[in-house]
Parts: structure tokens; C-alpha cells; sequence
């Protein structure tokens, strides 16, 4: 097996000067073109390890490579042209354009000969080229998220072998608007042979578009395995509730809180 993307190696972080536990991690390989689902209740350290990887949060112990270089080696410009984060939120400090908010996902590369081209590209995956010169604080929720996740294709348009961490950004989004969002950024992340990070709060988004689950409890890793590996009874146990089962002709199985 080739070289991992990331190693992470006895990743602690701890709140309150170090009196409480927050993310306990003792070992995780993630490898080019992996599709992971990190689940967990409300709480279970989720979005702090996307926070740690991105490096908006510093670590507490341990270690964690990229490229076989230790993360905290790499400039915020250097990952910036192999990573790219999709966050939970999407508000903007200031009322921009459509087109100049996905154009600063190019703003650090070298060459911004193609960066129009790019943008439109971009809107044009995201259902978003009829918004492209309004202005953001007139756009919808649904819209907004799409032009985000635009931005974030136009950070890594030419980007093959990084990773894209993704904070539950589409949660609040109507089902259709969901799937389609997700349904193109798997496409746009499989083309690019590049490693996917997705905090999920919907166990059946995992089940139908990732392929492997890193299970989060209480920070601790309760969890890493193949989600076709992952049985109800485990979910039941993570999540502290008892879920319904139904599985489709396709194969995919679908859990239902009860």
C-alpha cells in the first residue's frame, strides 16, 4: 500500500488548561482518493479534530503528518494549495460579489490567467452560473452554500492528491439540495484522486457516499472501519438510541432513528 496522506499518531487535545479531555486519537491513516464520514453525537469532538487538521486549532499532543512532513511544518499558504475546508458556516463579512467570493479560492496561486474560466466552471457544477454577479448577502441559504462550496472547487481545481475537510455545511439545506451538493463534490473529490473529510450528522448521507467511518464518542475513537462493516448495533451504541434498519434492492442500507 502506498504512502498515507495523513498519519495522525497519539492526538490528544484537552480543554480548560488541560483538565478536560476533548479528542483522544491514538492512531489514523487516511490515504489519496478516501472517502470518510467522521460521525458522532453532539459534542464528541467532531469538528474540533476538522479544526486541528486544518489548523485553526492547535493540538495538544502527538502527531500528525502530511506528505510525510509534519503539519505543523507546513505554511497556511503551502497547505492552502493542497487542502481546502468547507465549514459549517457561511456567512461573509462583507457584501461581495458572487464571482469575486469563488474567485479567492484562487487568490494564492501563481497564475490567475484561468481564474474566470475556473469560476464559471465551478458555479456551473454547483447549479450556482445564475448567480455569478449577485451580491452574497442577497442569496438564500441553499444558494450560499452552493457558491461556498464553488469557492472550495476553485481552491483545489488543480489540485490532485490533497484532501478537502468538510464541517456538515449542507445540514440545514432542503433533501434535494442536500444529495445534489453532495452527489457533486464526491464526483469533483474522485476526479482529483484527493482524500475526503466529512463531519455528518445524517448516518444515511454516510452510508450512501462514503466509504469508510471514523466514529467519534465522547472524544474518544470509538470507531474505524469500512461503513459497510459498521452494524446497526454499533450505531445504536454511538449514538445512545435505537435505530430501524431497512435495506434497499441497490444494497445500501438506510437507518432511521427510533
Amino acid at each position: 500500500m502506498p504512502n498515507p496522506l495523513l498519519t495522525i499518531e497519539g492526538l490528544k487535545k484537552y480543554w480548560d488548561h488541560g483538565s478536560q479531555l476533548a479528542l483522544d486519537i491514538p492512531q489514523l491513516r487516511v490515504h489519496n482518493s478516501e472517502k470518510i464520514a467522521i460521525l458522532g453525537p453532539s459534542g464528541s469532538g467532531k469538528s474540533t479534530f476538522l479544526k486541528i487538521l486544518s489548523k485553526d486549532l492547535k493540538m495538544g499532543d502527538g502527531t500528525i503528518y502530511f506528505l510525510n512532513q509534519s503539519l505543523d511544518e507546513w505554511s497556511v499558504l503551502e497547505l492552502s494549495h493542497q487542502r481546502a475546508v468547507l465549514p459549517q458556516s457561511h456567512e461573509v463579512g462583507f457584501d461581495l460579489s458572487v464571482d469575486l467570493i469563488v474567485s479567492l479560492g484562487r487568490v494564492s496561486r501563481p497564475c490567475q490567467n484561468e481564474t474566470n474560466y475556473i469560476v464559471r466552471q465551478c458555479l456551473c457544477l454547483c447549479q450556482a452560473s445564475h448567480l455569478l454577479h449577485r451580491n452574497y448577502h442577497q442569496l438564500s441559504g441553499g444558494e450560499r452554500a452552493r457558491v461556498q462550496m464553488a469557492k472550495v472547487f476553485a481552491q483545489l481545481w488543480d489540485v490532485h492528491g490533497g484532501f478537502l475537510l468538510v464541517d456538515e455545511p449542507f445540514a440545514a439545506l432542503d433533501p434535494y439540495l442536500q444529495v445534489f451538493l453532495l452527489k457533486s463534490l464526491i464526483q469533483f473529490v474522485t476526479q482529483r484522486s484527493l482524500a475526503v473529510l466529512a463531519v455528518l450528522h445524517d448516518v444515511n448521507h454516510a452510508m450512501q457516499f462514503f466509504d469508510r467511518g471514523v466514529l467519534l464518542k465522547q472524544g474518544q475513537l470509538f470507531m474505524d472501519a469500512p461503513l459497510l462493516e459498521i452494524q446497526k448495533e454499533s450505531l445504536e451504541h454511538l449514538y445512545g438510541n435505537h435505530f430501524l434498519q431497512l435495506n434497499a434492492t441497490t444494497g445500501t442500507r438506510y437507518f432511521f432513528a427510533q
